[in-house]
């Protein structure tokens, strides 16, 4: 029975992802840029039977919802579809890290799941085509196929929408302190938030300004230009959340604990340290240093109350096999 395994990082969002132009296919109405999380991970192993009538899906030793089964057989579908193949498949994955609370376990999932599954279908991607097939599952999952920093072009069709590395791993020593102030699965997932986005009167706004902050973002980042970097990593998450809390219904992912951390974040840049942060969709911060500054950075998240622990992680490489 034809097998493949394969691991993949999620990724933090420096421009962030939020609103779709085609839902179905999952294409953005702007680009994003990223980093992959090196500590952090999904590992998913396909196997092709024919002795199965359905798809069958464990994640974290656990059967899903019915939604989230759903959503991989329809992936599962389309991928049998490239393949000229009508095999169900026993789909395995475990994530080291919480599921469902902003920090990109889809995108890890559904990266690692198109490797796995493409390959073990006899499929051969290339990293674009992968990155195309990986945005089908979730839109974030694209940009955890390349290596490192990373950057997504909204495109307009399947086949332009798709990321790509704008550097490795390894160019740039930036660090990732997740703050966790709540492991629960949020009660709005991104998949039906994406919905809403166009529901603001800011939207139209972020949108219209998108190119300015991704050039902003990406010289940053070839630049290693810190400041640069921070002010508009900020203000690219207050901006996508701004929209959220103005939706209908409204979307507010942010805890009392949220906000202590963009405070304290913020005192600490006061008192000379490179730091800043960003928030996806859910109540846990992203507190970005570099190398020289993370282990004072995480200290001080932690004894920050209704911080319950901090997730420390290095830039990540991108979706690879393993090793049965």
């Amino acid at each position: 029975m034809p097998k493949a395994t394969a691991i993949a990082h999620p990724n933090i969002a420096f421009i962030k992802y939020w609103g779709d132009a085609d839902p179905e296919l999952r294409i953005p109405v702007n680009g994003s840029i990223s980093m992959n999380l090196g500590s952090l991970h999904s590992r998913t192993t396909v196997e092709f039977d024919p002795g199965l009538a359905l798809d069958e899906l464990t994640i974290n030793g656990r059967p899903p919802g019915d939604i989230a089964l759903q959503r991989v057989a329809r992936f599962m579908d389309h991928v049998r579809n490239l393949a000229d193949c009508k095999t169900f498949a026993h789909i395995t994955s475990e994530n080291n890290f919480p599921m469902g609370s902003g920090i990109a376990s889809s995108a890890s999932g559904f990266a690692a799941l198109s490797l796995a599954a493409s390959t073990a279908a006899g499929l051969e991607l290339d990293r674009v085509e992968l990155s195309a097939l990986a945005r089908r599952g979730s839109g974030s999952a694209c940009r955890s196929v390349p290596t490192g920093f990373v950057e997504w072009y909204s495109g307009q069709d399947d086949a332009t929408s798709y990321a790509e590395s704008i550097a490795g791993a390894d160019y740039w020593n930036l660090r990732d302190c997740i703050a966790i102030v709540n492991r629960a699965h949020k009660e709005t997932g991104s998949l039906a938030g994406h919905s809403l986005a166009g529901s603001s009167l800011l939207q139209e706004a972020r949108v219209r300004d998108a190119p300015r902050r991704l050039s902003l973002c990406r010289q940053a980042i070839l630049e290693r230009d810190f400041q640069s970097f921070a002010e508009i990593v900020e203000l690219d998450s207050n901006l996508m959340h701004a929209v959220m809390m103005t939706s209908q219904p409204q979307l507010v992912y942010w805890q009392p604990a949220t906000l202590a951390v963009m405070q304290s974040v913020v005192e600490m840049r006061s008192g000379g340290m490179q730091v800043c942060f960003t928030i996806d969709a859910g109540p846990n911060v992203h507190v970005i240093t570099i190398d020289e500054y993370s282990t004072s950075v995480a200290k001080k998240l932690e004894h920050i109350p209704g911080v319950n622990e901090v997730l420390a992680s290095s830039p990540g490489e991108g979706t690879r096999l393993i090793e049965n």
